[in-house]
């Protein structure tokens, strides 16, 4: 509603230009173990389209829209439908107001970004979390020669995807999404709020924010569905959270660091303190011309700390982290990232590759794997111990 009036507000100049693109993609996900868990399927197909409209006004302004839909051949829930973005973007002289549902990314660290915050991960997509949901906001947006100042009101939340009881990739129990609990009674109708100052000064780039609002990330409690069968509910709570980014480039050195101090997401038995903070931080190096050739490569490496240990709600909170990231330089953009994961206390390991290529003007083509080695049963990915991926992604651009 909030926003419906807001929008009321903006005079909208007159058409200027249109434009329309996108993709449409098969994607084929292969998995050379059995299934761990009851009635989950062995393997996987599925399309997706995203087309994206935009329609520049001739003051500058500019209107965004870009839905998504996915349809699997084995697990319902991740069949569905999400708008991206729906995005009015007004430009005064002195400030940029952006209305609707779009997607905000906050980070620099290669294999967890703790402080991306304002969308929420859309899990049945890819575990690694890069995939995110349209988020319905007002944000105003400063920028001055001191920095840019960004102001976010978000009216209302957006719940997790989790994949279903035949999909892979989940835990030993099914999360039943249609049992979520809240720690406001407002639900997701709940409003949360967010401010972020970044400013890039000579070779460093610093960003700080502070939000109030609920967790994108849900604590867990067993409960039973509707035919008595045991699952896990997402519970969903309420936070404050101050983060900061930075990113320093020396010569072919990038150093980056991401850190948060979060309050209020603790359990309800009391067991676990409801403050924590967390960091990850650590650098690339990228050799240039490598072997004589057009070829870069960059050596990553990366620390993973997370103060709740055994309790966080993530398999990283004390593991180191290595990869290798090769541009081949061509016409094709030939890309290659191989890295691994390595949990100090235990020997478990997660191991994954990414590559992509171009193929012609309109085609490219997408490998990735995954391996999960080790796994003890106190690891939080102990129940994807059998999900070793192989997923192929062939896309069309329009």
């Amino acid at each position: 509603m909030a926003l419906t009036v807001l929008l009321g507000l903006v005079e909208v100049p007159a058409a200027s230009a249109h434009e329309l693109s996108g993709y449409v993609e098969g994607e084929v996900r292969l998995f050379p173990e059995n299934p761990n868990h009851a009635g989950q399927r062995d393997q996987s197909a599925s399309l997706a389209f995203q087309p994206e409209y935009y329609h520049e006004f001739e003051s500058g302004s500019s209107f965004t829209f870009v839905p998504f839909f996915r349809l699997d051949s084995a697990d319902a829930e991740r069949t569905h439908f999400d708008v991206r973005e729906l995005t009015y973007l007004w430009l005064p002289e002195d400030f940029e107001l952006r209305l609707g549902v779009r997607k905000v990314f906050w980070g620099v660290t290669e294999v967890l970004h703790l402080v991306d915050i304002i969308n929420q991960t859309d899990l049945v997509e890819n575990t690694d979390g890069e995939q995110k949901l349209g988020q319905p906001m007002a944000n105003l947006s400063i920028a001055r020669d001191w920095g840019t100042v960004d102001l976010f009101v978000l009216p209302y939340f957006r719940e997790r995807t989790f994949p279903g009881s035949k999909g892979r990739l989940r835990f030993g129990l099914v999360v039943d999404t249609d049992q979520a609990q809240y720690e406001s009674s407002a639900e997701e109708w709940h409003t949360d709020w967010a401010a972020r100052y970044n400013h890039t000064l000579g070779d460093w780039d610093v960003g700080v924010y502070y939000f109030l609002g609920t967790s994108r990330d849900p604590s867990f409690t067993l409960g039973t569905d509707g035919a008595g069968n045991p699952v896990i509910l997402p519970v969903y709570q309420q936070i404050q959270q101050t983060g900061l980014d930075v990113s320093y480039v020396v010569g072919n050195w990038l150093w980056k660091l991401e850190a948060l101090y979060r309050k209020g997401q603790g359990d309800r038995q009391g067991l676990v303190r409801n403050d924590y903070v967390a960091a990850t931080g650590g650098f690339e190096y990228t050799f240039t011309g490598i072997f004589e050739t057009q070829m870069d490569l960059g050596v990553v490496a990366e620390y993973l700390y997370d103060e709740r240990r055994d309790f966080a709600l993530t398999p990283f909170e004390n593991d180191v982290a290595g990869a290798l990231r090769l541009a081949v330089n061509d016409a094709a953009s030939t890309e290659l990232l191989f890295g691994w994961v390595q949990d100090i206390d235990t020997n478990a390991r997660f191991l994954f590759l990414e590559a992509s290529r171009r193929l012609g003007d309109q085609w490219t083509v997408d490998l990735e794997i995954r391996t999960f080695l080790d796994q003890p049963p106190t690891d939080f990915l102990f129940a994807l111990r059998d999900d070793d991926l192989l997923q192929l992604v062939l896309q069309y651009h329009f």
